[in-house]
């Protein structure tokens, strides 16, 4: 996959046909958040974004408006002392961005291979160019982008959405949220946490009704 680009204008919904460009920009700006703390580029954009969903009072409104809020009051340098503190430091890091150690205890565990043998059904393999491993947070949700917004309907379409969803981002991502959002460090991204958490909970409750 490659690397994760930023929509110019960022907001949290998008009416009528552009619904799912919506979904996917989401997806792709909290696999920037997970990937790298942001730059001055993305806190400009956070300065300028919309802050009130189409519906007021939905779901996603409420955290929105916090992660909104917790980027205009960081700046690179505050946001790169925490991503470090909570996601490098030295030898283990307090949190653990990967679906393996979340589903098994371990990392590089079989987790990991069932995800490999999935993205290779889906013609998807890792960009050689980075260290992380395809079961990290940003990765899976690269794969949920390309899977709303590729032009191949063989493959990018709701079913295989729903499938790589339930397999690989429902069974474990409120888990990385959980561990983010109890750290002691954690400002900015106890903000990332719980808006993913929610968008992860409103994307769970639109696969439910494809399958009512």
């Amino acid at each position: 996959m490659s690397d994760t680009t930023t929509p110019a204008a960022i907001s949290i919904a998008a009416p009528g046909d552009a619904e799912e460009t919506a979904r996917a920009e989401l997806y792709g700006l909290l696999a920037r958040l997970w990937l790298a703390p942001p730059d001055d580029e993305l806190l400009a954009q956070f300065r300028v974004a919309v802050t009130q969903a189409p519906e007021p009072g939905g779901h996603l409104e409420g955290p929105w408006q916090d992660l909104v809020a917790a980027m205009r009051a960081t700046g690179t340098a505050a946001a790169a002392a925490e991503f470090d503190a909570l996601f490098l430091g030295v030898g283990r890091p307090d949190v653990i961005a990967y679906g393996s150690y979340h589903l098994s205890g371990s990392l590089n565990d079989r987790p990991l291979a069932q995800l490999r043998t999935d993205l290779a059904a889906l013609g998807l393999g890792r960009d050689e160019t980075r260290m992380e491993t395809e079961d990290h947070v940003a990765y899976v949700f690269e794969v949920m982008r390309y899977l709303i917004a590729g032009d191949d309907a063989g493959i990018c379409n709701l079913e295989q959405q729903r499938r790589f969803f339930r397999a690989h981002v429902q069974t474990w991502v409120a888990r990385l949220c959980d561990a983010v959002q109890a750290h002691p460090r954690a400002r900015v991204w106890a903000a990332v946490g719980a808006f993913t958490r929610a968008f992860v909970e409103v994307e769970a409750q639109g696969f439910d009704l494809l399958e009512t």
